[in-house]
C-alpha cells in the first residue's frame, strides 16, 4: 500500500475541520468502556495526524499510533509534544505491523480499513490484530460500505474553495473490482514574500504577485468497497470472534444499506 496523505498531510487538519472528532471520540470511548477496556495499551491502525490517538491518551490510555505516512506522523508527533502525552508513533504498514507485546485493544477509524484493497491482505491485517491482542482483547474499527462508494459518492465531484487552500475530489467507482478511485487535487497559496522597499518598483510588483500564486498537489487514493458479510467472513477466518456491528455513531444493528459501519470483534486464541 503506497503512501497517501503525503502532500495532503500539511493541510489535512485544516480541511477536515468539519469532522466532529470530539463526538467520534465520545462514541468510541463509550464502546471501549462497554467492552471492559477502561485502561491499558491501545494500538490505533491508520492513526493519521493523531486526532483520536491524542484524545484517548488524555483519558489515560497508553496509546500506540501506527501509520504508513511519515508526513502525517510528523504532525501527530507535534500534537504529542504539545499535549505532553506518552503516545508512541510507529511508521508501519498495517499489513505487516509489529508490536513489542500484546495490547488491550486495537482500533482503526476514518475508513483506514478501506485502503486495504485486497481481501487476502485485509485477512492478514485481521490475523495480526488477533495475534497482538491480549486474551479476549477488543478490536473496534469502521469501514465505508460498498453501497456508500457505489451509490452515494460514485462519479461525484466535491470541491471547496477557501482563502488560502482549495481542493477538488473526483470519485470514480470501478464496479468490476469494487474499487473507488479518488483523485485529489489541492491548491495551496504560496506564502507572500515581504516587499523590500529598497528594491526597484518592478521587483516589488513581482513579489506582490507571488501572494496570488497557488501550488498544485495531486494524490490518488484507492479504497475498496466491502460488504458487511465480506468483513464478517474475513474476521471469522482470521481467528477473531465477530461480536456485532452498528451503523456508525449509533447502537442500531448494521446491515448492507448502511454507509459507514462500526465492527466489534474479540481475540479468540492465537
Amino acid at each position: 500500500m503506497s503512501e497517501v496523505y503525503s502532500d495532503f498531510a500539511a493541510v489535512y487538519d485544516e480541511l477536515m475541520d468539519n469532522i466532529p472528532y470530539d463526538e467520534w471520540f465520545s462514541y468510541l470511548h463509550k464502546l471501549l468502556i462497554e467492552y471492559g477496556i477502561k485502561d491499558g495499551i491501545i494500538a490505533e491502525l491508520g492513526c493519521g495526524t493523531g486526532n483520536i490517538t491524542e484524545r484517548l491518551a488524555k483519558t489515560g490510555y497508553d496509546m500506540i499510533g501506527i501509520d504508513n505516512s511519515d508526513s502525517m506522523l510528523d504532525i501527530a508527533e507535534s500534537k504529542r509534544s504539545k499535549n505532553n502525552s506518552s503516545s508512541l508513533y510507529l511508521c508501519q504498514d498495517m499489513r505487516e505491523f509489529e508490536l513489542y507485546g500484546t495490547v488491550a485493544a486495537c482500533i482503526s477509524l476514518c475508513d483506514s480499513i478501506n485502503y486495504i484493497t485486497d481481501s487476502d491482505e485485509l485477512l492478514t491485517v485481521f490475523r495480526l490484530v488477533n495475534n497482538y491482542l491480549d486474551p479476549k482483547g477488543i478490536f473496534i474499527f469502521d469501514f465505508n460500505t460498498r453501497h456508500y462508494y457505489k451509490d452515494v459518492v460514485a462519479d461525484a465531484t466535491i470541491a471547496e474553495d477557501r482563502d488560502d487552500i482549495s481542493f477538488i475530489w473526483d470519485n470514480y467507482y470501478d464496479t468490476e473490482n469494487n474499487i473507488n478511485e479518488l483523485s485529489l487535487s489541492i491548491f495551496i497559496r504560496e506564502k507572500e514574500e515581504p516587499i523590500n522597499t529598497d528594491v526597484d518598483k518592478k521587483s516589488s510588483q513581482r513579489n506582490s504577485v507571488n501572494s496570488n500564486l497557488y501550488r498544485k498537489y495531486e494524490e490518488l487514493h484507492l479504497q475498496k468497497g466491502y460488504t458487511l458479510s465480506e468483513i464478517k467472513e474475513l474476521i471469522e477466518k482470521s481467528g477473531l470472534e465477530y461480536i456485532t456491528a452498528y451503523d456508525a455513531f449509533t447502537k442500531n444493528p448494521a446491515d448492507e444499506s448502511g454507509e459507514r459501519i462500526y465492527v466489534i470483534a474479540r481475540e479468540c486464541g492465537k
